[in-house]
């Protein structure tokens, strides 16, 4: 694999809008270099015959199943608030009259 030469760090930092200095852009280089190297080398193990995953193990679900059951009804939901107004909960107002 080609390696980054400074002036491409440079572009780099230029177009990520990155302030280094010219120690820093020696230094990055190489280590970039070494990253790209490292990539490479992972996509060289993949293997074509081998799905894609996003987990190593299977995954099982711990949860209980969704079942449906019956509700209350608008009557029991309000049958103990202190006042309703039109099957709804009557609350008092906290806030003025919006203009």
């Amino acid at each position: 694999m080609p390696e980054i030469t400074r002036q491409e760090v440079e572009h780099l930092a230029d177009l990520a809008r990155i302030d280094l200095s010219d120690a820093e852009l020696d230094q990055i280089a190489p280590q970039l270099s070494v990253i790209l190297e490292s990539v490479a080398s992972i996509k060289e193990a993949a293997a074509d015959d081998i799905a894609p995953t996003s987990h190593a193990l299977p995954l099982t679900n711990v949860f209980r199943e969704d079942v449906v059951v019956p509700g209350l009804t608008a009557e029991q939901a309000l049958s103990g608030a202190p006042e309703v107004d039109q099957q709804r909960f009557s609350v008092p107002r906290i806030l003025g009259e919006e203009a």
